[in-house]
């Protein structure tokens, strides 16, 4: 089974980003595999079936900020946080971290 992680963190005020909504889709099939929020710690752990994972599709992750930076009256140019990536192992660890200000953002990825 392939293992989607990710941690946010405001780097506005250096706290753990939490309730903000999550959402893998496969690009290349169209089918949305999970539909889910941050914890409030601000940690994503989510378990993908090998039998879900195409080698060759596109995967899109996206991060929607809007409620996030509403609800601390913070305006923020970015509302949206699109991650896009392969799972070339369909047993892979993929971790992708981000940093979010209301105006930019930072992302890596690692196993």
């Amino acid at each position: 089974m392939a293992t989607i992680t990710s941690h946010t963190l405001n780097g506005s005020d250096g706290t753990h980003a939490g309730g903000i909504p999550v959402t893998l889709t496969n690009l290349t099939a169209g089918t949305v595999l999970f539909s889910t929020k941050m914890d409030s710690g601000g940690r994503l752990s989510q378990i993908i079936a090998p039998t879900l994972v195409e080698r060759s599709a596109t995967y899109e992750l996206v991060f929607d900020l809007t409620a996030y930076w509403a609800a601390r009256n913070r305006p923020a140019s970015v509302t949206q946080i699109v991650l896009r990536f392969a799972m070339h192992d369909p047993d892979g660890f993929y971790h992708m971290p981000v940093i979010l200000n209301p105006n930019s953002y930072s992302m890596w990825s690692s196993s």
